[in-house]
């Protein structure tokens, strides 16, 4: 009985949402500080991962749509510059509405194709 007590204060969807953000921090500021550091490759390894994080909230979803955008930029990426303007705008419209689960957010995958989530961030996806 006490497992199940653990178990569900575990998975109660405040401490979820709470566990989502702080991931989803951790990896916007990896992906800050590699962009600042200009690793880019690095900056968007996080970015997609915080964009798989952040996509049912509007703005963190957005921001790291943003982020892409920037990196684009410097990379001279016009594929990624031009796939992420969409991408942005539908960021702001969709977010509370529906998201494919897993998407990286770049601009070479499909913007709704649904893609696994990484293993080290499955539990927080119940």
């Amino acid at each position: 009985m006490a497992n199940n007590a653990v178990s569900e204060i575990d998975y109660h969807p405040s401490i979820m949402n709470q566990l989502v953000s702080a991931a989803y921090a951790t990896e916007i500021s990896l992906a800050r500080t590699a962009f600042e550091n200009r690793d880019y490759s690095q900056s968007f390894y996080h970015l997609e991962r915080a964009h798989t994080l952040g996509q049912r909230s509007t703005l963190k979803h957005a921001y790291a749509h943003w982020l892409m955008f920037r990196v684009g930029l410097q990379q001279r990426d016009l594929k990624e510059i031009l796939g992420q303007v969409p991408r942005m705008l539908a960021s702001l419209l969709f977010s509370r509405i529906w998201v494919p689960l897993g998407n990286t957010g770049r601009s070479r995958v499909p913007a709704m194709k649904a893609m696994p989530v990484p293993n080290d961030l499955r539990h927080l996806f119940l």
